[in-house]
């Protein structure tokens, strides 16, 4: 059915070329590339306001393009917020929720993603770095091809971190298959709920041997040890596959260096998915000290040095003029999320959530609402926008750009927000959804948190983190009260039914 999808509107692109033009002068085929930190919080950035780390390389392109204020992601977590980047639709709509290393590919093949979208106009698409959106279809065997990924979802290459760089396994994957794994060596993966309940490979674990780790983990953080980090779940075999932390930057960079290179006389768009900066955090010893805020705060700084080193090599290439940068996050800050690193301690006066409550796992502000930058010198003009709009519009703002009509069910909850991607406009959305354990619906300066009655302490009790979680109807006004701290839903009885019902008209 997708191929049937994407032959039709091939076919009838051309009929949709005339009119549907945000600007005869705009080129209609820039590259794209989409840069995507994972738990950046929306104060970690210097031109976000931080104090305790500098950004020089993402405060260049936030000047010389747009820097926006009230971007989200979808969701306060990260495998939901990367369904809805590449589906264009809300995480409650597939029930999307963090994954488990060895989960099953979550995205069905037959769904129609970014990706797909951009194929069709021409491009070469490429994802490059953390993935955690499940991979093959049952029990995965890492030993021969592992399918369907992301080549399935309309990816011409990829190079990945399987899952998440805490969880096994702890290897590479490139296309479909798992690099450098020796014939001589296979692996095996196995998660159970609790490392304490048993080791099925009887392999040293965080647990039975905490002298051979780098840093102190929780519980559910001591299975299998790996470059001397103990991960969730365990690992036997492909010693010589095995990643080490630290060289990451390097990989990636190089392999997004590779891939600028091949395709720069054709239009090519990159999903460029950092695993900086989620715990474990190794960056490389040479950004060791930069921030003085620990490893969390040299990650940032060689995140920054890599989003330096991607543009560097656009400029090299001589794409500058001809190329879209979207950079944004996948969900708010955390310090401590399993890994005792020194992010608590070494925090200083550093906001990572800015002025927002909450973080990482979180309904309030700092759970989604994402530092978010576009750059491309030739179209847009630098600048500060407040206009609301979501990483789930992505999808049909790129769709207006290379002229793309979506098919009709797909795609359902992106809207156009390309004038606003652009900086031409701050007329953003009427309504933002967001997903946190709960609902949250935005309207002009309000918002609404739905009532949970499940129990959610352990986001606090665990994580250090506000969740937002109530058994009681919330409302803000995010213009007085960007904090959340005084809740109008009494006050404001007609806000407050307006919204349920837009909510429940959403969800139904």
């Amino acid at each position: 059915m997708k191929k049937l999808y994407l032959s039709l509107f091939t076919f009838f692109l051309a009929f949709y070329s005339c009119d549907r033009s945000p600007d005869k002068a705009l080129n209609q085929s820039p590259n794209i590339i989409i840069i995507y930190a994972d738990d950046l919080g929306y104060g970690d950035l210097s031109c976000y306001g931080a104090t305790g780390v500098e950004t020089p390389n993402i405060d260049k392109i936030a000047e010389e393009g747009v820097r926006f204020t009230d971007a989200h992601s979808t969701a306060a977590t990260c495998t939901p917020s990367r369904y809805s980047l590449l589906t264009g639709n809300y995480p409650f709509r597939s029930q999307a929720k963090i994954l488990p290393g060895d989960a099953p590919l979550f995205i069905d093949p037959e769904t129609y993603t970014l990706p797909d979208m951009l194929k069709q106009a021409g491009y070469t698409t490429a994802v490059i770095g953390k993935w955690h959106l499940g991979l093959g279809t049952g029990q995965v065997n890492w030993n021969a091809e592992v399918k369907p990924g992301p080549l399935e979802l309309g990816f011409d290459y990829s190079f990945l971190i399987p899952a998440t760089n805490d969880r096994v396994p702890c290897v590479f994957l490139e296309n479909h298959r798992v690099v450098g794994l020796s014939q001589n060596d296979s692996l095996f993966i196995s998660f159970t709920d609790d490392p304490s309940g048993g080791n099925p490979f009887s392999l040293p674990t965080g647990l039975t041997h905490p002298e051979m780790l780098k840093m102190p983990a929780d519980t559910q953080h001591s299975g299998a040890i790996i470059n001397g980090v103990s991960r969730i779940g365990f690992m036997k075999g492909g010693r010589t596959a095995e990643w080490k932390d630290e060289d990451f930057a390097d990989i990636f960079v190089q392999k997004a260096y590779s891939f600028m290179e091949s395709n720069a006389e054709n239009p090519f768009f990159m999903y460029f998915s950092f695993s900086d900066i989620h715990v474990p955090r190794l960056p490389h010893p040479r950004f060791k000290g930069e921030s003085g805020m620990g490893p969390r705060g040299d990650a940032i700084v060689q995140m920054d040095w890599v989003v330096g080193k991607i543009v560097e090599k656009i400029h090299s290439l001589k794409l500058t003029n001809n190329t879209l940068i979207i950079f944004s996050s996948d969900n708010g800050p955390v310090l401590n999320d399993g890994y005792e690193d020194g992010a608590v301690e070494l925090l200083g006066t550093h906001k990572p959530a800015g002025d927002f409550r909450g973080g990482k796992y979180s309904i309030f502000e700092a759970g989604h609402r994402m530092p978010t930058i576009s750059y491309w010198p030739s179209v847009i003009k630098p600048g500060v926008n407040n206009a609301l709009w979501s990483q789930v519009d992505i999808m049909a703002s790129l769709a207006a750009l290379t002229q793309t009509k979506i098919p009709e069910g797909q795609a359902k909850d992106s809207e156009n927000m390309l004038s606003v991607v652009l900086g031409r406009e701050e007329e953003g959305r009427e309504y933002l959804l967001t997903e946190a354990f709960t609902f949250s619906l935005r309207w002009n300066n309000y918002k609404y948190i739905a009532p949970q009655t499940n129990n959610f302490d352990w986001i606090k009790e665990r994580k250090g983190i506000e969740g937002g979680i109530s058994d009681q109807p919330q409302l803000y006004n995010l213009i007085d009260d960007p904090g959340e701290q005084t809740n109008i839903a009494e006050t404001h009885p007609d806000v407050l039914m307006k919204l349920e019902k837009e909510l429940k008209l959403i969800l139904d």
